[in-house]
This record gives C-alpha cells, sequence and structure tokens, in this order.
C-alpha cells in the first residue's frame, strides 16, 4: 500500500475556555477587594479560578463568562451547577445558593451546533464545510469522500490527532475540546497492487447440488439465483444456498419495557423502535447530543441520514453515577432540581406523554393520536450498545427513549412575539398541570409541519411532578401571549382533566406515584381548573407557582403550608386537599375582587 495523498484537516482554532483577561476588574473596584470571592469553574475537567463580588447575581456571573474574549459564541446558552443544583434563578445572587468562597461551580454550555473544518490538500487545494459537533470521525470521511472524488473511498481514509489515530466512532466535538488548536492529519492509502482472482473452488457438497439444479430447474418454478435463459449458474449464489449464512453476533441490544401485559404500542411507536432497531443493526452508532446536562443520545435511522429517536439512560441523568458530563454524584439521591431523585428522570418523561390526552379523550394505551401539547411518543426500552458512556463493562440500561421530531430550532433562537397563541397556551396547560420545574424556551422545539404558522413542540420533562413547587419555573411567564386568556376550547380541555385519573394511569404504566407527587399533581390540576373557572390568564395562575426569588416562597406554597398548618398530624390526604382547596379559593377570589 502507498500513501496517495497527505490531507491536513484543521478544525478552526480556539482558545482555553476562559482567559484571564475576561475577568480583569479595574482599578477603581480593588478597594473592594474584602467584598469579594474566589470561585472555582469546573469545565471538561479543568478549574478555573475568578473573583465576583458578593452581591453578584447568576445573570452578571454568566455575564462576566460571556465577556470572556476566548468564547464569544457562549451568549446566554450557559448553565451553573453548585452542590447538586442548578443555579436557575438569574435574578438571584450567589450566596442564596449557599456559594462561598473557595466553593467549586460546575459550567455547562451548549456550545455551537456546527463546527467548521478546514480541509488542506498536499497539492495546495484548500476547501472548508461544516459538520454538527455530534459527529462522528466516519461521518466526515464520508462527507471528504463526497466532496472530492480522488478521495472517494472512505475506507482508505485515516484521520490521525497528536499521533493518535481516531477511531470512525470518535465524536468531532470530543477531538475538538481534547485538542482545540491540534490540526487533524488525513493519510490517504491507496492500493495500487493488482489482485489476480482465483478460480472458485467449490466443495463437493456444493457441485453435486449445481449439478441436480442444472438437471431440475424450471424457467416457471424456480425464480432463484440461477440464469435459466442462458442455462447457467452463479457459483457464488450455489454455495451461498448450500451453506446457510451464520447470523453475525449483535454488539447491541434494544427492547420495549412493557410492565402491563394490556399495554398495546401504537403502529407510530412500533416504527420508531424498529427504525432504532434497525439503524443499530446497519452499525449507525449513537450520537452524543453536545447539549444538556445528561446523557442524551441521538439514534439513526438504517441509512443513517436521519435521526428517529432519543435516548437517555436512567444512570447518565445529571448527578447520576454515569453522567458523562463531569457532574458530582448525588450523595443523598436528590436531582438536580428540589422534589426530584436522580434515577427517575426517564420515568417523568414517559409519564409527560401518558399525561399529555389528545383531545378527543382519555389516552389509555401508547396509541398514535397527537397529545394536547404535542408531547413526542415516549416510552421506557432497555438498551445496549458500546456508544453510551460505561466506565466498566457494558451491560443493558434502561431509559426513556422518545420520538426525533424535525425542527426549525427551539424558541431561545427567535422572540416569543412570532409564536400563536394556542401553541403557547398547550404548554402552559401541560406544564401548571405537571408543575415543571425545567420550563426554558430551549426546550420548545419549533415545529416544521405543513402550515402557515408556527408549531411547538415540548420535550425534556424529567423535572415534572415534583415532591415540592420550590423549583417551578415556566418561561413563558414572560411571553405576551400568556397574558391572554384561554379560548373556550382549551377551558374545555381544562376542564375534563381529572387528576385522580391521571393518577390511576400512570400506575397502569407502571409507574405508581409517590404520595408527594401524586399530591403535586392534585393541586397543580385543582389550581388550574379553579383559575380557568374564575378566567383567570395562564400568567395569573403559572405566577402563584413559581417563586419571584430563591428564598421567598410562591403563593401555591404558602396555601400549601397554611392548609398542612390547619389539620392534625396523621390527617388522611383527602382531608389535607380539602385544607387546600379552601384556601386556594380564598386566595384566588381575592384575586378575583381586587382586579
Amino acid at each position: 500500500m502507498s500513501s496517495a495523498g497527505v490531507t491536513a484537516l484543521s478544525m478552526v482554532p480556539t482558545e482555553p475556555l476562559l482567559s484571564p483577561r475576561a475577568f480583569h476588574f479595574p482599578s477603581s473596584h480593588l478597594s473592594l477587594e474584602d467584598k469579594s470571592i474566589s470561585i472555582y469553574l469546573s469545565y471538561s475537567g479543568s478549574l478555573t479560578p475568578i473573583r465576583v463580588m458578593e452581591w453578584d447575581t447568576i445573570e452578571s456571573v454568566k455575564f462576566k463568562i460571556q465577556r470572556s474574549e476566548s468564547l464569544p459564541f457562549l451568549t446566554t446558552k450557559q448553565k451553573l451547577v453548585y452542590a447538586g443544583r442548578e443555579l436557575a434563578r438569574s435574578d438571584s445572587l450567589l450566596k442564596d445558593y449557599g456559594v462561598t468562597d473557595g466553593n467549586v461551580l460546575h459550567l455547562i454550555i451548549r456550545l455551537s451546533d456546527l463546527q467548521l473544518i478546514n480541509v488542506k490538500t498536499s497539492c495546495g487545494k484548500e476547501f472548508t464545510f461544516q459538520v454538527e459537533r455530534g459527529r462522528d470521525v466516519g461521518y466526515v470521511k464520508r462527507r471528504i469522500a463526497k466532496r472530492e472524488k480522488q478521495f472517494d473511498d472512505p475506507e482508505q481514509q485515516e484521520l490521525v490527532c497528536n499521533g493518535e489515530r481516531l477511531e470512525d466512532q470518535r465524536l468531532i466535538d470530543d477531538v475538538c475540546c481534547k485538542h482545540n488548536d491540534a490540526v487533524v492529519r488525513l493519510f490517504v492509502r491507496r492500493k495500487n497492487v493488482k489482485v489476480r482472482r482465483r478460480p472458485l473452488e467449490l466443495s463437493v457438497e456444493a457441485t453435486d447440488l449445481i449439478d441436480k439444479k442444472k438437471n431440475d430447474v424450471s424457467g416457471s418454478t424456480y425464480r432463484g439465483n440461477y440464469d435459466v435463459g442462458k442455462d447457467t449458474i452463479r457459483k457464488s449464489d450455489a454455495i451461498q444456498r448450500a451453506v446457510p449464512r451464520k447470523t453475525p453476533d449483535r454488539d447491541f441490544f434494544l427492547e420495549p419495557v412493557i410492565v402491563n401485559p394490556k399495554i398495546e404500542l401504537g403502529p407510530a411507536i412500533w416504527n420508531m423502535v424498529n427504525s432504532t432497531y434497525d439503524g443499530l443493526d446497519r452499525g449507525n452508532h449513537p450520537i452524543r447530543s453536545a447539549e444538556g446536562t445528561g446523557g442524551a443520545y441521538f439514534m439513526l435511522d438504517s441509512l443513517g441520514q436521519k435521526y428517529v429517536s432519543v435516548f437517555k439512560p436512567m444512570d447518565e441523568e445529571p448527578l447520576a453515577v454515569n453522567n458523562p458530563r463531569g457532574l458530582p454524584f448525588s450523595l443523598d439521591g436528590e436531582g438536580l432540581k428540589k422534589g426530584t431523585r436522580v434515577g427517575q428522570g426517564a420515568f417523568r418523561e414517559v409519564a409527560a406523554y401518558v399525561l399529555d390526552h389528545p383531545l378527543s379523550g382519555r389516552r389509555t394505551l401508547f396509541g398514535d393520536e397527537k397529545g394536547f401539547a404535542g408531547v413526542p411518543p415516549t416510552l421506557m426500552v432497555k438498551c445496549l450498545h458500546k456508544a453510551f458512556n460505561y466506565p466498566g463493562d457494558l451491560t443493558t440500561k434502561i431509559g426513556s427513549m422518545q420520538m426525533f421530531v424535525q425542527n426549525n430550532g427551539s424558541c431561545e433562537d427567535m422572540g416569543p412575539g412570532a409564536f400563536p397563541v394556542k401553541e403557547v397556551h398547550k404548554i402552559t396547560v401541560l406544564d401548571i398541570r405537571l408543575a415543571n420545574a425545567d420550563r426554558h424556551a430551549g426546550n420548545i422545539l419549533l415545529g416544521t409541519e405543513d402550515s402557515d404558522q408556527s408549531v411547538l413542540i415540548p420535550i425534556d420533562h424529567g423535572y415534572c411532578l415534583p415532591t415540592s413547587f420550590e423549583d417551578c419555573t415556566f418561561e413563558w411567564l414572560y411571553w405576551p401571549q400568556a397574558r391572554q386568556p384561554y379560548s373556550p376550547k382549551i377551558i374545555d380541555y381544562i376542564k375534563s382533566l381529572d387528576a385522580e385519573e391521571d393518577i390511576a394511569l400512570l400506575k397502569f404504566h407502571g409507574w405508581d406515584l409517590p404520595v408527594e407527587c401524586a399530591r403535586t399533581l392534585r393541586i397543580s390540576t385543582m389550581l388550574l381548573k379553579k383559575g380557568v373557572e374564575r378566567g383567570l390568564t395562564p400568567f395569573a395562575i403559572g405566577s402563584l407557582m413559581c417563586r419571584e426569588s430563591l428564598n421567598k416562597e410562591c403563593v401555591i406554597e404558602e396555601i400549601v403550608q397554611a392548609a398542612m398548618d390547619s389539620v392534625l398530624p396523621g390527617t388522611s390526604e383527602a382531608t389535607l386537599l380539602d385544607s387546600v382547596s379552601h384556601f386556594m379559593d380564598l386566595h384566588l377570589d381575592e384575586i378575583v375582587n381586587s382586579r
């Protein structure tokens, strides 16, 4: 084998994540040294010290990170995590979250979706193209082969970075993070040796079979591997028939988790599962998302050309034992959001789909009818693949699998003014019902359905149905559509909701809600229905569930506490809920009378 060409493939160079110059304080601030604290940002395994003022808000700290000259593209796509909790309230102070001098904050950023790649050939030709950061080295090879005919065989290409050969499964994002300014060299080797084909030798059994078929073959009755018109036989096909092909050992596993034999999967969901299986069977590796705080994998179809589903393993959730983002392991089992548990995000993802009832009635099966808010079909599966995050031996993972929906980005990519009122309202109904603790513009997709108006698609419901309302956050509260009243059609839908039926439905699908989570669902559904009866807008209702600041309880928390204080210890859940209903009526009536 001889080297036919050497191509230099260089990633666009980037400086280290945080430049010391980015956090330079003017000399006028030196006198305030005693009021500042030192904290450390943990990112990609390294710690970077910065100084912040003790009165800095979460938003101002993020702004200082954004001012880093080396990373101007960060904008607002950041998350900060401290002691297993996301610092989600922008207007809260660092000290409100207990951050003090010397503490470590984990920085999680959403990188640009595309990586620009510069290619330089040995003959002086240069060209560039972009690839998604979630793509692997094998995909880059195929792109080069498709663009440059002289390198048309990806199997003859070899990528090397800093002396290390890059396997086809290696993610481009991993290469860029490890070698920010390194040059990845592409060696293209050609086979110049001519190979003389040897005559095919058949076994005695195969020869006997051919002779038999020569005598027995008939054009009207046999349509196999024989050319009847020319009275010839392709010997290779004869061997294939004589010796059955052995099914290759599979290095993957995929199977739906059905806990109730009465549950049936609709054709659309079976199609998602089968398409995902076919993609794995063809060797298309899951692609880990470059975004988010947990492990999420895009699963490809059989052709490797489009995504068909998203798999989120339970053991790779934020703060879980195999989390791939470097977040600390939760010692007490509490999740990233208050009132949630590590490892239960998959159940909540499925619950959001199950409880997103279609307008036509209750969903009792994993059917195909679209839900009211449009949560993509989601179910629990068992899956095994070496592309997942394994610190040790490969084991089957359990998690949620959600249908991938074609989209034009998320709501954070454009202003909310263009969103139809009805689309925003359907999201508000879902979030209020489920007491969503993580609704932001980044997990509402812009649909691509054939329509003149945008279609909003809610995803990422791993923090719904918490045990408390402490971390409920709805970004749509700040959108103008939230201040408009619900339409009669939506009001009728809300009136049809029944929390007791919902709890029974989740149990039917395998999740017996803990008492506290069931209480949350009952109270949030109660608030939604009572608020609508009084003509309140989504903003008015949602505001009662969200804290204005980290240390000040929201209205619904105050109502629940008042109800608990009014009943005796050991009181039944029904009696407690009656008390909650009483105090809720008093507060809602006060709101109506004050208008």
